[in-house]
């Protein structure tokens, strides 16, 4: 049991280092990366939108990868594509680099981290379901999840600290790459088995997986997960909105970047807090279908609100308590619905069925961005903006938010109305028999060669 506890530590640990994602590197200071690299801004967003990208079309492979081979090659693999990238990004600024190739190598890096990303944002519900008890699977489900979000954090606080103090870009990405190294390492020495020597739980005890092509036509063919593919997909692609378009829809009331980062961050600060309180709660009392009903309810309340108080000037204190309130409600429910994708699409693969929930968040996200940008629209004067002079600077925000609070509140009713599942994965617990050990249908994580290396 204690070698069982030091493992699923060590398992959870390398979630942490990784969570310390390289895509929202350079975000934060996009002007300064531009100068470096010298390149445009629009050249310095890709370094971002590669990882939408990779993750909308690499998304299949990565679940397949993770039902069929198991968690312990995806975490490795995904440690070292992102180790690699990571080294990468440190070579393409040094000084014997020719200036014509140092964004293609940063560049070449990034995707290389974003081939990374899928194999571990993917894999927390495949995580919890292998190393951990029924009453510890939303805890841990909510610990891996929120280490990309802490990752997200830390790299608003640190990429403009570093940035600042050493005036390089080379000191930045090597700091970033140190705990890509160190995730590898522990990765790769540390993960010795697919699986925990004794199963956790019940379903793991007596689930047969079902194999990758049958999960996808049972989850398509299965209604309550798709209403939660669609709903909560939608409720991912808005919250990705509102982060994206924050600092920009507050400029133009005279709101500075900082502040608006600074909104940002308690957003993320509370989401955590609230994934954590969850987390316990709906591990001891299995109601995931009304804790992420009335959280959406919540969410959209606060989407709303943000729709209102954001198209106001002075109101710092109320704008920083709804971003509370958004963060708190909106992040926190992310673990706990992937948990509910699992309950209700039962046996089929975690990482099948989360997996695709992120990608319809990621090409929903895509959608609303498109949308909001088209619709807002130049404003002929706008005395308050502090936005940076050009062109696209000071747009009106007014009907973007709105739109964004209804596409919300709509994903939220349809999600209230029609959702409704048994939890299967939970009835297969209490009516299994702790006794009886078979092996599952796919190679990835089983029991019966428990000598795997």
């Amino acid at each position: 049991m204690l070698h069982f506890f030091k493992s699923a530590q060590s398992v959870q640990l390398i979630y942490i280092l990784d969570g310390l994602r390289s895509w929202l590197t350079f975000a934060p200071v996009a002007d300064q990366t531009a100068q470096y690299l010298q390149v445009s801004l629009n050249l310095v967003n890709w370094l971002s939108l590669v990882y939408v990208v990779v993750a909308i079309f690499f998304s299949l492979i990565t679940t397949w990868v993770l039902d069929t081979l198991g968690l312990r090659f995806s975490l490795i693999m995904g440690s070292w594509l992102n180790m690699l990238g990571a080294i990468l990004r440190v070579i393409g600024m040094l000084n014997c680099i020719p200036e014509w190739a140092m964004f293609p190598m940063v560049m070449g890096g990034q995707t290389l981290c974003a081939f990374a990303q899928p194999l571990v944002i993917f894999a927390p519900t495949k995580l919890a379901a292998l190393w951990f008890p029924d009453h510890q699977r939303a805890t841990a489900n909510m610990m891996a999840s929120m280490a990309n979000t802490v990752g997200l954090l830390l790299a608003n606080i640190f990429s403009p600290m570093i940035i600042s103090y050493t005036s390089t870009l080379f000191m930045l990405l090597l700091i970033y790459a140190i705990p890509a190294v160190v995730a590898c390492f522990l990765a790769t020495v540390g993960i010795r088995e697919r699986h925990p020597p004794t199963p956790p739980s019940a379903s793991m005890v007596t689930s047969s997986s079902e194999p990758f092509l049958q999960g996808m036509k049972l989850l398509l063919t299965n209604k309550a997960y798709m209403v939660l593919l669609v709903c909560f997909g939608s409720g991912i692609g808005v919250f990705t909105c509102f982060s994206t378009l924050l600092e920009q829809i507050l400029c133009v009331k005279g709101y500075s970047n900082d502040f608006a980062g600074l909104c940002g961050a308690v957003a993320i600060v509370f989401g955590v807090l609230g994934a954590f309180l969850l987390g316990l709660y709906v591990d001891k009392t299995k109601k995931f279908t009304e804790v992420t009903k009335i959280n959406m309810c919540l969410t959209s309340l606060g989407c709303s609100v943000f729709a209102v108080v954001s198209q106001l000037s002075e109101q710092k204190v109320i704008i920083g308590a709804v971003c509370a309130w958004f963060g708190f409600f909106g992040y926190s429910v992310y673990p706990i619905a992937m948990e509910l994708g699992v309950e209700c699409s039962y046996p089929v693969g975690e990482a099948t069925s989360s997996g695709l929930i992120f990608v319809s968040g990621q090409i929903q996200a895509a959608l609303y961005l498109l949308l909001l940008q088209a619709l807002a629209k130049p404003m002929a004067d706008s005395p308050l903006s502090v936005c940076v002079t050009g062109a696209d600077a000071n747009l009106s925000w007014t009907v973007p938010v709105l739109v964004m609070a209804g596409l919300c509140t709509l994903g939220t009713c349809c999600f209230v109305g029609f959702f409704h599942t048994d939890y299967r994965r939970l009835r297969a617990e209490a009516t299994a028999s702790p006794n009886t050990v078979t092996d599952q249908s796919t190679g990835g994580d089983t029991w019966a060669n428990s000598t795997d290396a």
